[in-house]
């Protein structure tokens, strides 16, 4: 089943001389539990183009429907609703609130959404132990390692059990054993949940993870391929490395 339909989407920057065209005529269908990789090089689009699966930013044309429901033309407080119940976000930095314990930031979407937390306990301590840090719950977030960051982070995309989850270079700042933990828990959450994962990332080894691979080029997409385990990151190497030199 189609989850994600995105037709002849476009988006440029500036206007005249100055505009720069970050995606041009993008198409793509992706389906419910569903792991895609975008990859590119620097400047080809794979930003652009979460931000805008994710409702963070305007097209300039071409359509997006997530479950069915066409996202050009919804309100600010319709998408802001569509963003918190229908899509989860994982990003490079972490972007956890400091003064909040890992508990309290796990917590933050369903408390922006008006549940009290008596009523969200139960999803709290879900979402922390499906990411092994039910014992670290109130740690503060300069308390946590970087990876154990990074699982607060997932838990707290998780909590609203999101068709989406939309994952920006999500292994950045996280050494490669750590990065390959928390891709395994990202691979565990699209098998077990059946919820769909989107996920920028300039490593092949992260992309490996994936059932298929986006490569990007000028704003374009210019090759796919149906590629998943480990044993296939050298061969998303060579795949990158042929679309960047054509």
């Amino acid at each position: 089943m189609t989850i994600l339909e995105v037709s002849n989407l476009s988006k440029s920057f500036g206007a005249g001389e100055t505009e720069v065209k970050a995606l041009v005529d993008i198409t793509l269908n992706v389906k419910r539990g569903e792991f895609v990789a975008i990859m590119g090089a620097s400047g080809s689009g794979k930003s652009t183009l979460l931000h805008l699966l994710g409702c963070l930013d305007n097209p300039n044309s071409g359509e997006i429907v997530i479950e069915q429901q066409r996202v050009n033309g919804l309100n600010d407080r319709e998408l802001s609703l569509l963003r918190r119940r229908k899509i989860g976000f994982i990003f490079q930095f972490f972007n956890l609130i400091p003064v909040l314990t890992a508990e309290e930031n796990v917590a933050l979407p369903l408390m922006i959404d008006g549940l009290k937390k008596k009523q969200i306990q139960t999803k709290i301590d879900e979402a922390l132990a499906l990411v092994g840090l039910s014992h670290r719950r109130h740690h503060f977030p300069d308390e946590l390692s970087g990876g154990e960051q990074q699982r607060v982070a997932i838990a707290r995309a998780l909590i609203t059990k999101p068709s989406i989850i939309l994952a920006d270079e999500p292994t950045g700042n996280l050494d490669s054993i750590t990065s390959e933990e928390i891709m395994s828990l990202l691979r565990q959450s699209c098998s077990q949940l059946q919820q769909t994962i989107i996920l920028v990332t300039h490593d092949p080894k992260d992309a490996a993870f994936a059932d298929r691979v986006i490569f990007l080029k000028d704003g374009r997409i210019v090759d796919q391929a149906g590629i998943k385990g480990k044993a296939n990151a050298q061969r998303i190497v060579n795949q990158l490395q042929e679309v960047n030199d054509e």
